[in-house]
């Protein structure tokens, strides 16, 4: 009969180690050096190949440039659990204790692994513009202790470590401007990689009649590989531009839709009851949702050189409401009482997610600096959780948090060089046990009690330190036209006006054209159909 938790416990970790992933914790923050150095409002003033992200309409105004950037996402969270636990009598099953236990506290951390964004565009025609590019979700890419003071780590059940995930969105992205004021943006992207992720789970089913219900002696460890992942997208833009000040800014990005393979494999429990079960087949398949993005934004350039920006999102978070995992083939042989093979049945695993909203406030000021310019910058958000806090474990650590970014950008001729540092401040939660809704899987109904054994309650906290450099270069820069040099003896005196800046007398034709002998002016330069004015 026991046997039988064995393949309950390995199905428990095929369905919980994707959400790891894929929780609201996947876009901890905002991602890009020089938005995040404006706190992340960077939608209508989107003006180089950051704008991939935020608003394609952006690419437009990058013309003909190559942007590369890395941030480096410390996060860091404290986690401390506390559990209900109850005692039944083992033969009317009723409750004769129960109790809170809290455990010792956990600290997780992420690894040193650069984020980029690598991009480039050129303009096929002055109303176009192009862009290619590759860039990385800010993903909070966790591990946890599998041991603490000599005993097995309490969060065991939800995470112990995302090592070897790698994700990247590639893409492709045009931008058009039919009339001077108004830029759309189109993109076509695909979200690519792969997660690995390791937790444990337990494989004591729920009668407990030979185990307790976290005896480390019945845990299970498994690690799942899902990947190839494939999963194409959309996102689209607009900016506005009614008044030489203003500018307003419109991002919106499709879901991606997640359908991929995967394959686990599962280290049995040390107990004499599996000493003969073993594992056939590897291959699962997973799938669930990511959600759609809103992003509005308006940017005023009140004095030259100097740009704020309001900005606010909404993301649809409540889409990810399941994971659903189908084994494929995969099953459990040699199993007492069981058919042989036992096959395991598709899982579908609750996740209870909400729509999450920000706003954003930030901007920059440009300093000349003799033929250079050093941009100062600086910005603050609001984020709400994708989690409400009954959902809310190690598994996917995402909370209200407040973002600070500030940063520095230099420009020498077509060059600049940013530089960014943003901390993250995670407010507090605390689950209450009671509440929890995080279950210890058991994919077997057998002898389910009333109140599913759940391992989610107690506090937690995150923050996280930023550290991002970038690097853009503008092919399409032009240097300032330098004063022609004298031209030896008969050169004119400096303090003498050129004369085409000299009004005609009288000796000047009626008709305004020069006379025999004169120099004409040079003739006035036609602007580009759609330049945008030195303010901008």
């Amino acid at each position: 009969m026991h046997k039988r938790a064995l393949w309950a416990s390995v199905a428990v970790a095929v369905t919980t180690i994707p959400a790891a992933a894929w929780g609201g914790g996947l876009y901890f923050s905002e991602r890009g050096v020089r938005p995040l150095a404006r706190g992340g409002a960077f939608v209508a003033g989107a003006d180089d190949l950051g704008a991939i992200w935020y608003n394609p309409a952006g690419v437009y105004d990058a013309g003909d440039e190559f942007l590369l950037d890395a941030t480096w996402l410390h996060f860091e969270t404290q986690h401390q659990r506390r559990a209900i636990v109850e005692q039944s009598d083992p033969n009317t099953g009723a409750v004769v204790a129960r109790y809170e236990q809290t455990f010792a506290p956990v600290d997780g951390v992420s690894p040193v692994l650069p984020i980029p964004t690598i991009a480039g565009s050129f303009r096929p025609h002055p109303d176009w513009a192009v862009a290619f590019g590759v860039l990385a979700p800010d993903a909070a890419i966790t591990s946890f202790p599998e041991e603490v003071d000599g005993g097995p780590a309490p969060q065991r059940y939800a995470l112990i470590t995302l090592d070897g995930s790698l994700l990247l969105i590639a893409g492709a992205w045009a931008a058009w401007a039919p009339v001077p004021e108004v830029r759309v943006g189109l993109g076509v992207e695909a979200l690519v990689g792969k997660f690995v992720s390791t937790v444990m789970s337990s494989a004591c089913i729920p009668d407990r009649f030979f185990c307790a219900q976290e005896q480390p002696s019945w845990d299970t460890e498994a690690q799942l590989a899902a990947g190839p992942i494939f999963a194409p997208s959309v996102n689209l833009g607009a900016t506005f531009l009614p008044h030489p000040e203003v500018r307003l800014g419109l991002g919106f990005h499709l879901p991606f839709w997640v359908r991929a393979p995967g394959s686990f494999v599962a280290r049995l429990p040390s107990t004499p009851v599996f000493e003969t079960a073993y594992q056939e087949g590897s291959d699962v398949s997973v799938a669930f949702d990511l959600p759609w993005t809103l992003h509005l934004g308006v940017e005023w350039r009140p004095v030259e050189r100097l740009r704020l920006e309001l900005s606010g999102s909404v993301e649809g978070w409540s889409m990810h409401d399941s994971i659903t995992v189908t084994p494929e083939g995969a099953a459990l042989r040699g199993v007492v009482g069981l058919p042989d093979p036992y096959y395991i049945p598709t899982q579908v695993i609750p996740r209870g997610f909400q729509e999450s909203g920000s706003v954003r406030l930030g901007g920059e000021y440009g300093i000349p600096i003799a033929t250079y310019q050093l941009d100062v910058r600086g910005g603050l958000g609001f984020e709400t959780s994708a989690i409400p806090s009954e959902y809310l474990s190690a598994l996917t650590v995402d909370m209200n948090k407040v973002t600070l970014g500030m940063g520095v950008g230099f420009h020498v001729a077509g060059w600049r060089f940013d530089l960014t540092y943003a901390h993250i401040f995670g407010l507090d939660v605390d689950v209450d046990p009671e509440t929890a809704q995080i279950p210890l899987l058991t994919p077997v109904n057998a002898n389910m009690p009333a109140r599913p054994h759940t391992i989610n309650g107690g506090s937690y906290s995150a923050n996280a330190n930023i550290l991002g450099v970038g690097l853009t270069h503008q092919f399409d820069y032009v240097e300032p036209a330098a004063a022609p040099a004298p031209d030896g003896p008969q050169a004119a005196p400096t303090d003498v006006a050129p004369a085409a800046d000299v009004a005609p007398d009288a000796s000047d034709s009626a008709d305004g054209a020069p006379e025999d002998g004169d120099t004409p002016p040079p003739p006035k330069k036609k602007p580009p159909k759609h330049e945008v004015p030195d303010d901008e």
